[in-house]
């Protein structure tokens, strides 16, 4: 067997992904739109790149990365967070959801490729990438903001909708027309999602001591296999691999574990998650961008006026001011890793392939534009909502104007009975009040800016 053609290929496009990579830092961007990118520029469908590079060479490492992608996305799901704050993530996480899935399913149903096809487009519009926002949270330095608790929380709840609509979505994309078979295949799937939940909030001690070791390689090697066996088990459930993988990632993540099992998979995950956003990429074919492209664009219009009026009334439900708003939904509109998952998912159960490009414009094109949009939140939200200072009354400014006049007058031996000294001390004691009033808006400013813990 003979490699070293694709080897020297595939090696050459992630050094592009590398550069690309240092020049996106500049203005922000993350990586899913890097690999995309050179998966697109390197694919069989275009002349942009000298030599092609075929999809099925890196399929089943592909497929890794779709695994350890959701793997991780259960690891850190945050079971403290979900179970102590329920009732209000339920309110805040559950009406934006609701809003975006309904309004992405209209979007689906408008665009009219079928009743299936619109479910996936309403799951692609109704999630963030986690992605994107922790990595954006971290960077641009906002995890002590007062929003990111509730961004956090929202994040926490679309993990656990995630999980209940693959399950669904399975069912609906096997193509069963038996209204039992279909009952029974929803059975089965939401039991193993209740069984998998309720092992991870009460069976941590036992799995603790069924995967400890302290060696790092076996270690790595166990949670790597039970990332795939429970992908084929999800799979064979007809669940699919992904929530199979989310929901062992999920167990593992209430172990004493977690932290050991994060520091290892992190760096696999970033390196098969690279080969799954280069091989969607690859299967990208710019020849079908203009069939897709305007539903595209009206999903990527609808998604960022539906999120910024959504981030409002989050402000509004936990007691946020609006630029805290404007900035939850800045970082909520980033769209990435769950869309390609659903179209890889929805082409492979043979949906309208025309899936493929829309979910490729779509998160190119917000996978931009939401970073850039959270960068500079802040700056838009002092010009937008700017805020009130305390005004200086006509009536002081006509006080403050005669007691300077009475000084100048005094001092010209106008008013001789006038004493000076008191004259002088009124106008100081005005504009002593004048200074604090001053500095009163300036710490009100101040007190819109998030204070940043120093740690970060």
């Amino acid at each position: 067997m003979h490699l070293g053609d694709e080897l020297l290929v595939l090696g050459l496009l992630f050094i592009i992904a590398y550069v690309l990579g240092r020049l996106g830092k500049v203005i922000g961007l993350p990586a899913i739109p890097i690999y995309m990118l050179v998966g697109l520029i390197a694919s069989p469908y275009s002349t942009f790149f000298p030599l092609s590079f075929e999809s099925a060479d890196v399929e089943l490492i592909a497929v890794f990365g779709l695994i350890l992608l959701l793997f991780n996305l259960g690891l850190e799901f945050d079971q403290d967070e979900f179970y102590g704050n329920a009732g209000k993530l339920v309110v805040s996480g559950g009406t934006r959801i609701a809003i975006n899935f309904a309004v992405g399913f209209g979007l689906g149903l408008w665009v009219g490729w079928g009743t299936r096809e619109a479910l996936v487009i309403a799951g692609m519009t109704a999630t963030s990438s986690s992605a994107i926002v922790t990595k954006l949270l971290i960077e641009l330095r906002r995890l002590a903001n007062r929003e990111t608790p509730t961004i956090l929380g929202i994040m926490v709840l679309e993990d656990v909708f995630i999980a209940f609509y693959l399950a669904i979505v399975g069912v609906v994309l096997g193509g069963q027309t038996d209204v039992l078979a279909i009952v029974l295949q929803l059975a089965v799937s939401f039991g193993f999602l209740i069984a998998m939940f309720a092992l991870a909030r009460w069976g941590g001690r036992v799995v603790s001591r069924l995967v400890q070791t302290k060696d790092d390689e076996l270690f790595t090697i166990l949670f790597f296999g039970l990332a795939v066996a429970f992908g084929g088990i999800g799979e064979l459930l007809g669940v699919s691999d992904a929530i199979g993988a989310f929901l062992i990632g999920l167990v593992l993540g209430a172990t004493r574990f977690r932290s050991r099992i994060e520091q290892l998979a992190l760096p696999l995950r970033d390196i098969f998650g690279a080969f799954f956003f280069l091989n969607f990429g690859l299967a990208l074919d710019v020849s079908t961008f203009g069939g897709v492209l305007v539903p595209a664009m009206v999903a990527v219009a609808v998604t960022l006026v539906i999120n910024t009026l959504g981030g409002q009334i989050i402000a509004w439900q936990n007691g946020l001011t609006r630029r805290e708003g404007l900035n939850a939904s800045a970082m909520l509109q980033n769209r990435g890793e769950f869309a390609l998952i659903l179209a890889t998912l929805a082409v492979g159960a043979g949906l309208d392939p025309r899936l493929t490009p829309f979910a490729g414009l779509y998160v190119l094109t917000m996978a931009i534009v939401g970073p850039i949009l959270a960068v500079n939140s802040e700056r838009i939200g002092r010009w937008i909502f700017p805020s009130k200072r305390p005004a200086v009354t006509p009536e002081r400014d006509r006080m403050r104007a005669e007691g300077i006049a009475l000084v100048e007058a005094a001092t010209a031996g106008e008013l001789p009975g006038e004493p000076v000294a008191d004259i002088e001390a009124a106008v100081e004691e005005w504009d002593e009040l004048d200074r604090r009033e001053q500095q009163a808006a300036q710490q009100s400013d101040e007190a819109t800016e998030r204070r940043r813990d120093p740690e970060y």
